[in-house]
């Protein structure tokens, strides 16, 4: 039996309504607490957020959604369903690779259509590789699930289960890039199928085998996007939590904890943007943290001691571009440079810019033509950057300069974005002014000392009733883990 909160646990605040404060505040509800949300910004949302910028509503975090069932089970807990809040649309293909050689390869989530497309632009062999790889990767998902990803550990002794062995027959522990590499020789596969590692902060060669259940979230169990912008998402579920009864108390933020007796009894909270301003005191019989760990442990006042130091993932440089129509780009395009192992160490050892870079393009118009005004459409180009204690880099100096640099870089490998009407930057140090760890939205790098029962922990050692929740803890980064996270949370409440 896993710990939990002491009694009481009638009224449970959530600070922060992002996924996870969200997928928190509706498994609490539906146990019967009472849930109070404090956010500092005016809307819901936290990392998954939002920008409108004349005439163009931007998603300035996720840009697809998968696993869509556990948006089900978090709407569930209330007696909802996806479809009573949300459109979604699914993406077919999921993404367009394309390569610095000029090909180009779509990645289906559908098997039969993606196998014929291997089939037809690479080899019949790496075809059948492929069919293999799937159905490895779908073993190792569910091999992992339930056992150690949707569970909360308090020791890692927890992980000592017969799945544990299956994980390991596997090949789990071993390393993603040559795991792959067994079932795929053509490079520009391998990459397809690798390079969500990035988003866990580890290059493929050296990220775990066991990280391939992203790769199986991006590319078999389906991608999707919701009508509105995936803003329409934390949209949703913040809807649903406040038709069953949970009060939101946006643009507050928590400046400090009260405590008696080994418990959190209230939380000191002002407008934000105001942190002198005389705010409320709102008491409370458990509180679950949902902000960034060390915003969390900085409220907590202490820092739990680690025996390695916490290593933080790369960042994200982001250029969202309100455009004239015409791009006839879909909704995600992948460009890889020629550079590959070259630029994970640019990015997370050396500290640098990529020389060669790979970017993510993602075109949400192509979908859902109303976010952006008629005659227009909107994309935004990603490119993974070293984060900020690695590189503390001049971000207000270098990122016009830098975004100047990739739509040339686009334009040379044929895509062409067309003079913006619109646009807005987001930098590493953006997100460091978000009050996000080292600048990076993607929170702790998935190390092995910062993975499963190693991650930070969603219980804090001496404080009896508060929990975390969100990217930096267990389970980790990502829409799916986050809204598992949110989950776990509950869990340590209601039991």
């Amino acid at each position: 039996m896993t710990r939990t909160v002491r009694s009481p646990t009638d009224h449970v605040v959530v600070v922060g309504a992002g996924l996870a404060g969200l997928a928190t505040a509706l498994h609490l509800l539906g146990a019967g607490r009472h849930v109070t949300v404090v956010e500092r910004d005016p809307t819901p949302g936290g990392r998954a957020g939002r920008l409108d910028l004349e005439g163009f509503r931007l998603d300035t975090g996720p840009t697809v959604i998968t696993m869509p069932e556990l948006i089900d089970e978090a709407l569930g807990a209330v007696g909802e369903k996806i479809g009573d809040r949300l459109e979604m649309v699914g993406l077919h293909p999921a993404y367009h690779a394309r390569f610095a050689d000029g090909s180009a390869i779509d990645v289906h989530t559908e098997p039969g259509a993606m196998e014929q497309e291997i089939r037809e632009k690479v080899s019949a062999a790496d075809a059948e590789g492929y069919r293999r790889l799937r159905d490895w990767m779908t073993e190792l998902y569910r091999v992992q699930m339930a056992t150690f990803i949707d569970a909360n550990f308090d020791s890692p002794l927890d992980v000592l289960s017969p799945d544990l062995a299956r994980l390991g027959v596997l090949g789990g522990f071993g390393r993603l890039g040559p795991r792959i590499g067994k079932y795929l020789t053509d490079e520009r596969l391998r990459r397809i199928f690798s390079f969500q590692a990035l988003y866990a902060g580890v290059p493929p060669a050296r990220a775990l085998a066991a990280y391939a259940v992203i790769a199986y979230m991006d590319t078999i169990a389906g991608v999707s996007f919701p009508k509105g912008g995936v803003r329409a998402l934390p949209q949703a579920l913040a809807d649903a939590a406040a038709d069953a009864g949970a009060e939101f108390r946006y643009g507050t933020t928590v400046t400090g904890l009260e405590r008696s007796a080994g418990r959190v009894r209230a939380l000191r909270t002002a407008p934000t943007g105001e942190p002198t301003a005389d705010g409320e005191r709102l008491a409370a019989d458990a509180v679950v943290l949902t902000c960034d760990l060390p915003v969390a442990y900085g409220l907590l006042g202490r820092t739990p001691r680690r025996a390695v130091p916490m290593r933080w993932s790369p960042s994200a440089f982001v250029w969202h571009a309100g455009v004239p129509a015409g791009t006839g780009l879909g909704h995600h395009t992948i460009s890889f440079g020629d550079a590959w192992a070259g630029t994970f160490d640019e990015i997370i050892t050396a500290g640098r810019l990529m020389s060669d870079p790979s970017l993510l393009v993602t075109h949400p118009t192509a979908t859902d033509p109303s976010l952006a005004p008629e005659g227009h459409e909107l994309v935004s180009v990603l490119a993974p950057a070293p984060n900020t204690d690695l590189a503390p880099l001049d971000w207000d100096r270098i990122g016009p300069r830098y975004r100047d640099e990739l739509r040339g870089v686009l334009a040379g490998r044929g895509i062409e974005l067309g003079e913006p009407v619109a646009e807005h930057l987001i930098t590493p140090d953006d997100w460091g002014r978000l009050g996000l760890a080292a600048g990076t939205p993607f929170s702790a790098a998935h190390t092995f000392a910062q993975t499963g029962p190693f991650r930070a922990g969603n219980l804090v050692r001496g404080e009896g009733n508060v929990v975390l929740a969100g990217s930096g803890t267990t389970p980790g980064v990502g829409v799916p883990t986050v809204l598992v996270s949110g989950k776990l949370a509950a869990a340590r409440i209601t039991g």
